[in-house]
């Protein structure tokens, strides 16, 4: 039996959001954030698959700060946060609305809507640049130079960690141009747990599975689209096709798209509406169906 301490507490400003997508009848679409971020760098995607007719939710990590700001006064709010700790957090949510969600996740959220996925918790999912999940080999370079800010000190491992401005022009902004990638840096970069990245780098040493073990057969997945930024440095094309191959196993339906000269700022910098049209798209012909 569960201590009542594993029990995920969902935040009243989140069941708030439940509720209000309960109340409205339409189908849901559940948004779920990386590393760096905060759940409101989601907001121009909820704007836009509202107006469309869905309703959207956007639940933070656990106990995630409210705001940009109250998250880089309190670096440590973030420390410790595993991956099935956050999975089970969002899981809770979506065990509280009426419909099944679409899922769409980016970076460490892609790895966790696919776990969502697997459980069969949602109606149909997107996964953009994911981080790797168990069984997923490739580890590029360029990867693990984007992770330097944590792997170059393993001592961080408990730690909530910044990025730098070159940390995340290397990682995050590499397809943009500095004016632009500086205001991104200024307006949505945050802390983040470390031990999410040690988790991934390490999950195929470990024999049980670890946290970042993905159900990629479970016939009840449903349909999964796979996006990936062609200049991504953080989440390379080799870890997205890699993802696809196994997932692509599943008899549910798989599709992967590129998305040319996009670095892991997709969901945020100003080229959004162009990855967000790819993922309303499969969410219409799934999810609506």
């Amino acid at each position: 039996m569960a201590h009542e301490e594993d029990v995920p507490v969902l935040a009243e400003w989140e069941l708030a959001e439940i509720d209000r997508a309960n109340e409205s009848g339409r189908q849901p679409v559940v948004f779920v954030h990386g590393l760096w971020l905060l759940s409101s760098s989601w907001q121009p995607w909820r704007d836009f698959f509202e107006e469309q007719g869905y309703i959207t939710l956007a639940p933070g990590w656990p106990d995630d700060p409210a705001t940009v700001e109250a998250a880089r006064a309190d670096p440590d709010a973030f420390a410790r946060k595993m991956v099935q700790e956050v999975t089970d957090h969002y899981l809770a949510a979506i065990a509280r609305l009426d419909r099944a969600p679409a899922v769409i996740g980016h970076s460490f959220g892609g790895l966790v809507a696919q776990k969502i996925a697997g459980e069969g918790a949602s109606a149909v999912t997107v996964a953009i640049d994911n981080a790797p999940f168990k069984g997923v080999l490739p580890v590029p370079a360029s990867s693990l130079k984007s992770a330097s800010a944590v792997f170059a000190h393993p001592g961080r491992a408990d730690e909530g960690v910044s990025l730098t401005w070159e940390q995340f022009q290397y990682g995050w902004v590499n397809a943009l141009d500095e004016d632009e990638g500086r205001r991104l840096y200024e307006e949505f970069h945050v802390p983040a747990s470390a031990a999410p990245l040690f988790q991934a780098a390490f999950a195929n040493f470990n024999p049980f599975g670890g946290e970042t073990a993905v159900d990629s057969k479970n016939p009840a997945r449903g349909p999964l689209l796979i996006i990936g930024g062609e200049s991504d440095h953080t989440v390379p094309l080799a870890i997205t096709h890699a993802s696809f191959k196994i997932q692509s196993k599943n008899p549910g339906v798989t599709e992967q798209i590129v998305i040319p000269n996009r670095g892991h700022s997709l969901t945020i910098d100003s080229g959004w509406r162009e990855v967000a049209d790819e993922a309303l798209a499969f969410v219409r012909r799934f999810a609506d169906a």
